[in-house]
C-alpha cells in the first residue's frame, strides 16, 4: 500500500496543490460573485482562477515538481502561465455553457438553482477538465525531467574527404 503512494507521490502532490488552489478559487469566486462582482460570475471566476494560479505555480514549482527541472525559471514560468491560460479557458467553458447557452441564471431559474449550476459547472466540471489537461501539460511541457527538456542535439557533420 505504501509503495502505491511512493510510486504516485508526484501525482498526489499535484492533486494536493490542486485541492489548495480549488479551495482558494472557490472562496474567491463566491466571495467576488456575491459582493463586488454581482451579476458577473465569469469575471469573478476568471479573477479567482488567476489568483489561485499564481499560488499554484509557487506550490507546484517548490513542492509537487521539485524533483524535475532543466529549464530556466523564466521559460518555465512562461510555459506554466501559458498552460494555465489554456486551463483557464477550459475551466470557463462549462460555466459559459451553463449561464449563456442553457440559461441557468435568474430570473429564468431560482437563485438557489443558479448558484448550484454555477458551482457544478465552474467549480466542479470546469476544474476537473482543466486539472486533467494541466496534469498532462505540466509534466510534458512545464516541468519535464531534465533529460527531456535538454533533448540531444544531433548534428550530422559531413565527413572530410
Amino acid at each position: 500500500m505504501l509503495s502505491v503512494f511512493v510510486r504516485n507521490a508526484e501525482l498526489l502532490k499535484f492533486l494536493t496543490v490542486g485541492a489548495i488552489a480549488f479551495i482558494a478559487t472557490s472562496a474567491m469566486f463566491f466571495g467576488l460573485k456575491w459582493t463586488v462582482l454581482q451579476g458577473k460570475p465569469v469575471t469573478a471566476n476568471v479573477i479567482a482562477v488567476l489568483l489561485a494560479t499564481v499560488l499554484s505555480y509557487v506550490l507546484n514549482r517548490e513542492w509537487a515538481f521539485s524533483a524535475r527541472g532543466g529549464r530556466q525559471r523564466r521559460h518555465e514560468a512562461a510555459m506554466f502561465f501559458l498552460v494555465a491560460g489554456i486551463g483557464l479557458v477550459i475551466n470557463q467553458l462549462p460555466l459559459v455553457v451553463s449561464r449563456y447557452a442553457l440559461d441557468y441564471r435568474t430570473p429564468d431559474v431560482s437563485l438557489l438553482a443558479e448558484n448550484i449550476a454555477d458551482f457544478l459547472s465552474a467549480t466542479l466540471i470546469g476544474t476537473l477538465l482543466a486539472t486533467a489537461f494541466r496534469w498532462w501539460a505540466m509534466r510534458k511541457f512545464v516541468f519535464p525531467h531534465a533529460a527531456e527538456s535538454a533533448a540531444p542535439r544531433s548534428r550530422s557533420v559531413p565527413a572530410k574527404r
